[in-house]
């Protein structure tokens, strides 16, 4: 039996012959796909070429791989549309990717009971497409809905653009279908909204990146569909830390907009040239949306704060602009692409504290000598630093500069990641947030749904 870092050459051949034999051609070698496997939207490629991708039709498809990968002790990394920004689903040498994508079927939808039963692979945005007709829809609402897995967003603990009001993922979910390392199938959480039996597995398995067990179906809490129009506001400001500052005024203010969107005057520029829009007016902007049947009066209140704030700001009735100001935020990351590579950060840190971390990405962009355009959900405070480069390869001062902005999150009462995940990027520093104690403690109960290593090795705990 080989180790989790890859199979030797008889190995190999051995594995897939197994896998052949069990799966036909949903076992794919071609160098395509090995190629694609490699990599995520993160920029960064696992070393080597994967053994092989293996579509998943079924979750006997998904249990017959994990028996193989357990009897000849190959590595297995999970996979839905490889839009994570971590590297959690790269695959490397010897390794099987085992791709959820064809697996997209909506089970049940419970209009009465508020729940969805999904498999993994289905899109956010065609999740969402597909259940309005019941007057229903699920809340997580990532800037990649329309090509992020409801497997991949459950993964990382995905949040999104609405998660200041109505949740991230965690708080969507009351129950999970997982494959184990072994093949074995369990079923964790509830049908109801209540349940406390036993320790709550559901929780310990979202966000956890594959490295307890496969995600092949989920029993999704649904929400009724909001009453009222939606108002939408945009507020331009001199600089991002008047931004920043506003948007913490609003939140200390108690109101609480569904969407508050916060771009720094790089990002906006970008943007505005990629959508081939006029140049924004202003050195940063807020988006924000309220909704909901007050939303004409919340959206006055928040309005008169980000005056008070020194915000021009201009509040619109119409739904189409709404989804124009929406567009320009959501247009971020292809915007990003066009000033450089890019390495797509991930931090939060407290509402009150939002403008003090644009003031440590300033002063790191002056000692290291980097440009770091940054977004930011300001609503709940998680920001999206870009730090921009040339070549393929993340070079040390790029390394230097990213260590010196997650520990000036952690000093400030934050944290290393909000929505993206720890993945391979982030691992070095994941013992830095956690402590000794806690990363041993979490390492441990990795030991015990994966005593051989074999799920997503080298992922989020790095040795």
């Amino acid at each position: 039996m080989t180790s989790a870092g890859g199979a030797d050459g008889a190995q190999s051949t051995e594995t897939l012959a197994r896998l052949h034999d069990a799966l036909g051609d949903r076992v794919d070698t071609s160098p395509d796909a090995l190629n694609a496997a490699r990599a995520d939207k993160s920029g960064h490629g696992a070393p080597g070429t994967p053994l092989a991708v293996v579509h998943a039709a079924s979750i006997d498809d998904v249990q017959a791989v994990m028996r193989i990968a357990t009897a000849t002790g190959t590595p297995v990394v999970p996979r839905g549309a490889g839009t994570g920004l971590a590297g959690g689903a790269n695959t490397g040498s010897g390794e099987i990717s085992l791709s959820l994508r064809r697996m997209d079927r909506i089970l049940e939808v419970r209009s009465d009971d508020l729940l969805a039963v999904v498999e993994p692979g289905i899109l956010n945005a065609d999740l969402n497409d597909a259940v309005h007709e019941h007057g229903v829809w699920w809340a997580p609402d990532p800037a990649s809905r329309a090509i992020s897995t409801v497997g991949g967003n459950i993964a990382t603990g995905a949040g999104g653009l609405l998660c200041a009001k109505y949740g991230v993922v965690r708080d969507a979910v009351l129950a999970l279908d997982v494959v184990l390392a072994d093949g074995r199938l369990i079923h964790t959480g509830h049908r109801s909204v209540k349940g406390v039996t036993g320790l709550d597995l559901t929780s310990l398995f979202i966000g956890s990146e594959g490295v307890l067990g496969v995600v092949v179906g989920a029993t999704l809490k649904l929400r009724r569909l909001v009453p009222g129009q939606v108002h939408t506001l945009a507020a331009v400001f001199t600089d991002v830390r008047a931004a920043a500052a506003a948007s913490a005024a609003v939140t200390a203010a108690g109101l609480q907009p569904s969407v508050m969107e916060l771009m720094d005057a790089t990002c906006l520029a970008a943007a505005h040239r990629l959508l081939q829009l006029d140049p924004p007016a202003g050195g940063a902007q807020l988006t924000v949306q309220a909704d909901g049947a007050a939303s004409a009066d919340e959206a006055a209140e928040i309005a008169q704060v980000l005056r008070d704030a020194g915000g021009a700001v201009e509040v619109s009735r119409d739904e189409a602009e709404g989804e124009r100001l929406l567009a320009i935020r959501r247009a971020m990351h292809p915007a990003m692409e066009t000033l450089g590579t890019t390495l797509i950060e991930d931090v939060s840190v407290p509402r009150s504290r939002l403008a003090e971390m644009f003031d440590e990405i300033a002063r790191v962009e002056r000692e290291h000598g980097v440009v770091i355009p940054t977004v930011a959900h300001a609503g709940d405070g998680n920001l999206h630093p870009n730090f921009i480069f040339d070549g393929d390869e993340v070079p040390q001062p790029i390394w230097d500069a990213a260590d010196d902005l997650f520990h000036a999150a952690l000093r400030l009462g934050g944290t290393l990641t909000g929505e993206h995940g720890i993945g391979v990027l982030k691992s070095r520093w994941l013992a830095a947030e956690l402590g000794d104690d806690q990363w041993q403690l979490q390492r441990r109960i990795k030991d015990v749904f994966d005593p051989q290593g074999i799920l997503n090795p080298g992922k989020v705990f790095a040795p």
